[in-house]
């Protein structure tokens, strides 16, 4: 029996919590053994956990505003580091990162760099000054460092954008999911994952979003490592992996070379259903030069430190110097799913075309290949695809083509391991992007209800309504979001970064330099957050009409072009408009201080 109060007996509550998840996938390992089906398996992991996350936020409703918007700045450094990690490692991170090294090569390797040192620039530039501020919402601080409703308005849409654009992509993760483990068209599966979501976070707001995130966490660590460790075990690459991961790629190098690697057609091309990419690595402008590496890694770094859902963890820390802490323990749980996936991309290319594999497929009939279950699956999920080009009959290397989104799913089927292990992937795939879709329509309704509704249209509103508004918000924004999924305009990493380059378009820098530069004014800041926005999409819409890029700037990483414009546009009009007031500057002041009360106080 647990006795005292919630927070004082967490680790406790998600000790049983994880021992019962643990003896829920032995049960499912007996159930496969005494014939339960894989679609039974696959439906009992989805419905398990989504049960248990919706249970978590139905016991954390609230009706108090504190508690809605910033869990009533309770949450330990530990388990804020775990609710961040799950809140960060998304359905890009989990479904399809994997996927992008497996067909890209080391270029994507700069997302690990720029994901994970974007987590440097929160804890020295951002987090524990945000925190100090006592803010609830990114565009609050933005609102009260700057001051005016415009720059609020602004700083509104420009999370709007990017947490939107962010928001689809992990919809369309959890629908891609719901739709192989349910059996359901993928246009009505994204659905499913919505009301999952929103069942998550409707009535305990960031409190009940947190405590979900810690049990998702849980979930999706276990579902990503234990794939990875027992693979490697079966292949002989050792028990830990990691750190045979140069001689795994070498392998992968001499087996590419003794197939003869013949690039397809673009005739043969055209007859591949669209998403899906060669077995292959395929050279792309991600990895082409050093400069296209360390752009997209600074792109990634700086929109970590702009991304409001990100920021909006570090608000539920009862301290600032608990704040800081929270950030080392996000990257300590971020590591342990980001140094495995490199390698889970390395063994799912292996167990395809290392013949000394019973799982290799390269140089077997094209019968043999169309009566394995786990091709007929992924086939029928149009995930998967084989075409006779060279007119042999036999597999070669250029005749396999599998969406991005199939390595880290399908996995587990492919290297032959118990099908409940595939359940156990999809359960962590859709704890990932849950998780994430959860702080981004948060991000996105509490900033709208708190910062346009409750500062600028009516501040007299009570409690219940401000809530009531929020919680209206979700299912719109939830709703918009699952519909733009399902119509699949851009890939799940493809949106991901988009995302990042919008937020730090417009955000970064009036966030940095209204911690750091006294100076930093409201013209200014409008000037950045509308001119560097602006530019980006601008950029973009350029570049994908056909436009060349400037600096070697793509589609990937336009926001560091939107960056530079805000920057400019910020110092110039900062400079030739009035400086802030004194009582400003002495807030400033006040937030570099660790210690002391919050600037914002009990103005909330």
């Amino acid at each position: 029996m647990i006795k005292g109060k919630f927070i004082d007996n967490l680790p406790k509550v998600y000790g049983i919590y994880t021992g019962g998840f643990i003896g829920f996938i032995i049960l499912m390992a007996i159930g496969e053994q005494m014939g339960m089906t894989a679609k039974a398996i696959g439906v009992a992991f989805v419905a398990f956990t989504i049960f248990i996350y919706a249970l978590i936020g139905y016991l954390s409703r609230t009706a108090q505003a504190d508690a809605y918007y910033v869990a009533g700045r309770q949450v330990p450094t530990v388990f804020n580091g775990m609710a961040t990690a799950a809140d960060w490692m998304s359905g890009a991170s989990f479904v399809a990162m994997a996927g992008g090294i497996y067909f890209k090569g080391y270029g994507y390797m700069a997302l690990l760099v720029g994901w994970t040192g974007g987590y440097i620039l929160v804890a020295t530039l951002l987090a524990p000054y945000l925190r100090k501020f006592g803010c609830y919402t990114v565009p609050d601080f933005i609102g009260t460092r700057y001051g005016g409703n415009l720059a609020r308005l602004c700083a509104v849409i420009v999370l709007t954008v990017a947490s939107f654009t962010y928001v689809t992509a992990q919809i369309n993760a959890t629908g891609t999911i719901a739709s192989v483990a349910l059996d359901i068209d993928f246009k009505y599966a994204v659905y499913v994952g919505l009301v999952s979501i929103l069942l998550c976070s409707m009535l305990g707001g960031m409190r009940a979003v947190t405590w979900t995130q810690v049990a998702q966490y849980i979930v999706l660590i276990i579902a990503y490592l234990l794939p990875v460790f027992w693979i490697s075990n079966k292949m002989g690459a050792g028990f830990f992996p990691h750190f045979m991961l140069a001689d795994e790629v070498a392998r992968i190098g001499e087996l590419e070379s003794q197939f003869g690697f013949v690039k397809n057609s673009a005739a043969d091309l055209a007859t591949v259903p669209k998403g899906l990419a060669g077995i292959t690595k395929a050279h792309s402008a991600v990895n082409a030069t050093p400069w296209a590496f360390i752009s997209l890694a600074l792109a990634m770094m700086m929109g970590t430190a702009s991304l409001p859902h990100v920021m909006m963890r570090y608000f539920t820390t009862p301290s600032v110097k608990a704040a800081r802490k929270s950030v080392g323990w996000s990257l300590f749980f971020i590591f342990l799913l980001y140094s495995s996936a490199p390698m889970l991309a390395t063994l799912s290319k292996l167990s395809l075309i290392d013949p000394n594999l019973s799982t290799g497929i390269i140089g077997k009939s094209f019968a043999e290949v169309q009566a394995i279950d786990w091709f007929q699956n992924w086939n029928q999920a149009n995930l998967m695809f084989i075409s006779d080009f060279n007119g042999n009959g036999t597999l070669e290397l250029n005749e396999f083509f599998m969406g991005g989104k199939a390595v880290v799913l399908a996995t587990p089927e492919i290297a032959g391991l118990p099908y409940v292990i595939s359940g156990l992937v999809a359960a962590g795939g859709m704890a990932a992007a849950m998780s994430t879709a959860d702080g981004l329509i948060l991000a996105i309704a509490n900033a709208i209800s708190h910062d346009v509704y409750y500062k600028m249209i009516d501040p007299k509103a009570e409690t219940a309504k401000r809530l009531l508004v929020a919680r209206a918000l979700l299912v719109v924004i939830g709703f918009a979001g699952a519909t733009i999924a399902a119509m699949e305009i851009q890939g799940i990493l493809g949106s991901v970064i988009w995302a990042f380059d919008f937020a730090m378009s417009g955000l970064f820098f009036p966030l940095v330099l209204g911690v750091w530069w006294k100076r930093a004014n409201r013209q200014g800041a409008i000037a950045g957050m509308i001119l560097g926005l602006g530019s980006a999409i601008w950029y973009l819409v350029w570049v994908r009409t056909g436009g060349s890029g400037f600096l070697g700037l793509t589609q990937l990483t336009f926001g560091i072009f939107g960056a530079a414009v805000s920057f400019v546009a910020m110092v110039v009009v900062s400079l030739m408009t009035a400086e802030p007031d004194a009582a400003t500057q002495k807030m400033v002041d006040e937030v570099r201080i660790p210690s002391g009360k919050s600037i914002l106080g009990k103005q909330h």
